[in-house]
């Protein structure tokens, strides 16, 4: 790769971030895809500036053949459709020749949802006789009552934990803030993890995050995550962390909560993603037609 392009790239990671407003995850699985095209190019002897839109169709259908899933072939197009538009703006593309193909169509599937007894039969089991058992109640109960993915619950920070107003500041994917509620459990566990069990593993040192590891450091994703394993084993309910997150958003949505505001909380971009919590299953529909539903009573008159 000679410098030009290596600038060029440097160029287009920078724009991911700083112009975006991309996290750092997302300009560098960008960068990926995009040095997966200049890869290709190069083998093929053929240059940046001489791409057409043949040359996108001929790598999108080599990409394929590779055995990649939909998904991972939609976000290749949509790096490659970002890196496109850097090549436009600097005169290299006459057009943005990514834009003008079809995106793969991604059939998604139906997030896993546990019921409310299985959420309560999961956090009833940890043993809170411990600090890190505490912890451990107070973290997957905010994770729960709030929806955040994992490493929102990592980052949270104790300034951003609002015990008055009831509710948490979360910084989520490409830095945006949100404010959360967050219930009565999850405030009850939050209060004695904050004030009665994490003083005695931190001490008298100074640590933002809300929730640490035995040490006093930061408690990573992967700790959370194998923690969170370690409790499905033990309940027999099988669960992701993000399972919480699923379910916080079904149970709000059943509960009668309108679909912009679980978007709002849940701090999805497209109301798309959020769509995909409003599915019911057959038994639920004729349990709900069967509650709700009086239809043609039976007149035994006529």
């Amino acid at each position: 790769m000679d410098s030009a392009t290596e600038n060029l790239l440097r160029e287009f990671y920078n724009e991911i971030i700083f112009v975006e407003n991309h996290s750092k995850v997302t300009a560098e699985t960008y960068l990926i895809s995009v040095k997966e095209f200049v890869a290709y190019l190069e083998a093929n002897n053929i240059s940046i500036a001489d791409v057409v839109t043949e040359t996108v169709l001929y790598y999108s259908a080599w990409r394929k053949t590779s055995g990649l899933s939909e998904l991972t072939m939609a976000k290749d197009m949509t790096a490659l459709c970002e890196f496109g538009s850097l090549l436009v703006r600097k005169q290299i593309w006459a057009d943005n020749f990514v834009a003008e193909l079809d995106r793969p169509k991604i059939s998604r599937a139906l997030p896993k949802v546990l019921e409310i007894g299985q959420v309560d039969s999961l956090l009833a089991a940890i043993d809170t006789g411990t600090p890190l058992g505490v912890r451990d109640r107070a973290l997957y109960e905010v994770i729960y009552s709030c929806g955040l993915r994992i490493s929102e619950a990592s980052g949270l920070l104790i300034s951003n934990v609002h015990f008055e107003e009831q509710v948490l500041i979360v910084r989520g994917k490409g830095d945006k803030e949100r404010l959360i509620p967050f219930g009565g459990d999850a405030d009850l566990w939050l209060k004695k993890w904050l004030f009665e069990a994490r003083p005695k593993i931190v001490g008298t040192r100074i640590v933002e995050e809300v929730f640490v590891n035995s040490r006093g450091q930061v408690l990573s994703r992967k700790g959370i995550w194998k923690n969170f394993k370690a409790l499905g084993v033990k309940t027999g309910v099988e669960a992701k962390v993000h399972t919480l997150r699923h379910s916080f958003a079904t149970h709000l949505l059943a509960g009668g909560a309108d679909l912009r505001s679980v978007q709002e909380l849940l701090g999805h971009a497209d109301l798309s993603t959020t769509q995909i919590y409003t599915h019911v299953d057959d038994g639920q529909l004729k349990d709900y037609h069967r509650d709700y539903f009086p239809g043609h009573e039976k007149n035994t008159d006529s």
